[in-house]
């Protein structure tokens, strides 16, 4: 799971496992597997790179 922003501030936490894709302009657009979209504030490299950090402390998790 990741921590984002949506463009009104709110925070959100989402599947990470889920998404497909990541369309920037201005603001991110989220589509996940399901089809639903979200718009948040980060850009799709600082969520590349979350997805990532993610990713990397499910893997330490399971070796431990």
């Amino acid at each position: 799971m990741i921590d984002l922003t949506r463009i009104d501030g709110r925070s959100i936490t989402v599947n990470a496992d889920e998404i497909e894709t990541v369309e920037t302009s201005f603001d991110s657009t989220i589509t996940f597997v399901s089809g639903r979209r979200i718009v948040v504030k980060e850009s799709s490299e600082h969520i590349k790179q979350k997805v990532i950090a993610y990713k990397r402390s499910c893997l330490v998790s399971e070796k431990s």
